[in-house]
């Protein structure tokens, strides 16, 4: 059985990066932005760019910074209807060969896998984890109930309601 394949890929070999770091600009194809649609669950997402800095970080890891932008439907849990929105996130992670065990940040450490660092998938994460998993279109609430202690209690049922369907 084979890995699944990323919607987004776009590998960075570790050992291309310069010293001083480089940049990348990544831009996802109409095919791309359909799957990842699927992916993440959303009615569309028209656009997806992203601008890294990729730099050497703590010998033989990378660290990746920079910002992400997508132009995407959601579908708003107040109304039900879909809108459109324009979203940027940061992007910020940290790559090492071997994570290192027992310490407290080695959970914000991923590994580079076979020399390489996914960055297409780096931002589809990103994209994944800071969409608002409750969108509402602009403006949009939730209609107010009142007070809770306004609304009077239900009567308890009478122990002899049970008699009333024994009349003929």
């Amino acid at each position: 059985m084979s890995a699944p394949q990323p919607e987004f890929s776009r590998p960075l070999k570790v050992d291309r990066v310069p010293r001083g770091g480089c940049h990348e600009k990544l831009a996802a194809d109409a095919r791309e932005c359909v799957a990842l649609a699927k992916r993440l669950d959303v009615p569309a997402l028209h656009k997806l760019e992203a601008e890294l800095r990729v730099s050497p970080w703590r010998g033989g890891g990378l660290k990746v910074v920079g910002l992400l932008r997508a132009d995407l439907d959601q579908v708003s849990v107040v109304s039900l209807d879909a809108f459109r929105s324009q979203v940027e996130f940061p992007v910020e992670r940290f790559f090492m060969v071997s994570v290192p065990a027992g310490e407290d940040e080695a959970a914000e450490i991923d590994p580079i896998v076979d020399g390489h660092v996914d960055l297409g998938e780096v931002v589809a994460e990103t994209l994944a984890l800071e969409l608002d998993p409750y969108p509402r279109q602009p403006g949009e609430a939730f209609a107010e109930v009142g007070d809770a202690s306004e609304v009077p209690d239900p009567a308890p049922p009478s122990p002899f309601a049970v008699l009333t369907r024994l009349k003929p």
